[in-house]
């Protein structure tokens, strides 16, 4: 098979028959062989119904009804899970992404040898509310992925080449940060197209701007793990190796400053009197809770069921 198409969905009954005949024109004009998933997150409108019906018109639809809202990386990674398409199309189902950009998508991956093409809406319908804070997220992203050429990392058009998601996860909402995903499970030829944005026709949007804070949070969970998950003790073992130092050292200076005021008839108080002392005492404590907790993590991480999980492109 040619092409998978992943359409994740939450109630969007009235724009699902016009996506549907929109991809259908595209892959026949075309003579691609294809499937089009469609995935309800747990949608409270007709979409269920409607996507019934359109498999009953169209072989080639398949669904995947969730029994709650899970959010859209389940969706994608339910549907990643089901794709047996050599190239895998994400897009999604609100018609603001155009079927029209698959034939070039499905190009680049399989004659430019990119495993990973991410769409980018240049020209954007949308409120400044939202698309100021889409490029300050975006700027964020490239500069702790490491993926510069990418202006949109949160653009539902994409395309994989199929080996890509069959080696990721899509957990929580880390859907905005599958370039990175994919980077760190070793696919490095990550492209970008132009493609158009169209406004919204039916519905209204999803996603509120607590989605960039969240993503934030994301972003920084991702890259954590991402550099530290397998070994946990380089970062805590660092900072509680150096906390603890530090009030050693400071404990010391309190020590050494009333040993000098007592051996040079000064005057001189308790040790316990000065704040230096609670604040030595402190770093030590925490410089210590630090170690263990790096001592730990390495325990968890050396007992991982995936600890030696590793991607391999080819054997001979």
């Amino acid at each position: 098979m040619d092409i998978s198409v992943i359409v994740p969905l939450y109630n969007e009954d009235e724009s699902l028959p016009e996506l549907e005949a929109w991809i259908r024109r595209v892959m026949e004009a075309n003579g691609f062989s294809y499937e089009i998933i469609f995935v309800n997150d747990g949608s409270t409108d007709r979409s269920w119904q409607v996507i019934t019906e359109l498999q009953k018109q169209n072989h080639n639809v398949k669904g995947v009804c969730f029994r709650r809202n899970y959010g859209k990386s389940p969706a994608l990674n339910v549907g990643f899970e089901r794709a047996a398409g050599n190239v895998v199309i994400t897009m999604d189902a609100d018609l603001q992404d155009s079927p029209d950009e698959i034939p070039e998508l499905y190009r680049m991956i399989t004659e430019e040898g990119y495993d990973l093409v991410s769409g980018w809406k240049q020209k954007r319908y949308d409120p400044l509310s939202k698309t100021i804070p889409t490029k300050l997220f975006n700027a964020t992203a490239r500069k702790v992925s490491g993926i510069h050429n990418l202006h949109d990392f949160n653009c539902g058009l994409k395309a994989y080449r199929k080996d890509v998601v069959k080696n990721i996860e899509v957990y929580g909402e880390m859907h905005r940060y599958i370039p990175y995903l994919a980077k760190n499970a070793g696919f490095s030829r990550i492209g970008e197209k132009v493609v158009h944005h169209q406004a919204r026709k039916y519905g209204k949007t999803k996603f509120g701007l607590n989605r960039f804070v969240n993503g934030y949070l994301d972003l920084l969970s991702l890259w954590f793990i991402s550099t530290f998950g397998g070994k946990p003790m380089h970062i805590f073992g660092f900072l509680g190796s150096i906390m603890f130092l530090i009030g050693f050292i400071a404990a010391i200076v309190v020590g050494a400053m009333k040993i000098y005021a007592l051996n040079h008839g000064m005057p001189y108080r308790l040790v316990t009197e000065s704040p230096y002392f609670y604040i030595a005492l402190t770093m030590m404590l925490l410089g210590s809770q630090f170690f263990l907790a790096g001592f730990i993590g390495e325990l968890v991480a050396r007992n991982a069921a995936g600890r030696n999980d590793y991607q391999i492109r080819e054997e001979i």
